[in-house]
């Protein structure tokens, strides 16, 4: 609000009720109430989740209590260092919320970003994941879309970002297959997920920041559900120990026929460094949009 409105305002409004509407006034020239009417979100400065604006961090109901910061740990992962397994729920976007992008979600069948909560085994939510990619790429690329997750724990900070460039994701082409980069903190890579060519497995490599590798993901033949979980199995690098897996859990008949909203259970050991942790629970996005999210 500009000086000459504000003045105008005073002069000829305010005769009503000097009072009130003066102090009203006052408040638009400090900008007090501009600032007290903004939501507290979160996201990229150059990105947008959503078409209208950045995806406003949803209220906690109940959250386990934040951990003390741990020596060699990146800042906001210490409470995966207590924990052998998180739960990915992905959200439901209901149409009735209506934005333009979910708009063109039911009138042309293009894909909006996908959100997801991390939950601990007590159903407590651990983290809040978003997606941001643009229009283009999800109408066109579907569900091999290049993207950018950003991770944030319950008090807004962001502890994690995954990074997935434009890549091939068909088995038959041993070239240019998919990889994820994960940051913890964002800007620190600490890891990557890697597709191993095979023609009939789905199989990854863990790597550590040095891209090295750790440990083992081997799927399927058929990574379909079919009324049951399909488990990818996190195992040594030699195969003969299994020490995980992600679980891409059934969630009953009729949300698997009206969504592509998916669950899993991601589970690795106590012990296992936290930054591979971290890294696994990227693993665990990867396989969600190359295997099970579908193009509408």
């Amino acid at each position: 609000m500009s000086n000459e409105e504000i003045n105008y305002f005073k002069a000829n409004i305010s005769k009503k009720s000097p009072t009130i509407l003066v102090k009203l006034a006052n408040m638009a020239r400090s900008h007090d109430f501009v600032k007290a009417s903004h939501p507290v979100t979160f996201g990229l400065p150059d990105e947008q989740p959503y078409g209208g604006g950045y995806a406003a961090i949803p209220p906690v109901q109940n959250q386990p209590g934040v951990p003390p910061a741990i020596p060699n740990c990146p800042a906001g992962l210490e409470y995966l260092t207590q924990i052998d397994q998180v739960l990915v729920h992905q959200q439901v976007e209901l149409l009735e919320g209506v934005n333009k992008t979910c708009l063109l979600y039911a009138i042309f069948g293009i894909e909006i970003n996908n959100k997801y909560e991390v939950k601990n085994s007590l159903g407590q939510r651990v983290y809040f994941a978003a997606e941001q990619s643009d229009c283009c790429s999800r109408m066109f690329c579907g569900p091999s879309r290049p993207f950018v997750i950003t991770i944030v724990d319950n008090i807004g900070r962001e502890v994690i970002k995954l990074l997935r460039p434009l890549r091939c994701s068909y088995c038959f082409i041993p070239c240019f297959l998919q990889k994820l980069e994960v940051q913890a903190p964002p800007g620190v890579t600490i890891g990557y997920v890697k597709q191993n060519w095979d023609a009939c497995l789905p199989k990854f490599s863990i790597l550590n920041e040095r891209e090295e590798e750790v440990l083992k993901i081997t799927g399927p033949c058929m990574p379909c559900r079919c009324c049951s979980d399909v488990n990818f199995e996190l195992t040594s690098l030699d195969g003969t120990s299994q020490v995980g897996r992600i679980a891409n859990q059934w969630a009953g008949l009729t949300k698997e026929l009206f969504t592509d909203a998916d669950n899993f259970g991601v589970h690795f050991p106590m012990d296992l460094d936290v930054k591979i942790k971290a890294v696994v629970l990227g693993a665990c996005f990867l396989i969600d949009y190359m295997y099970y999210e579908q193009s509408k």
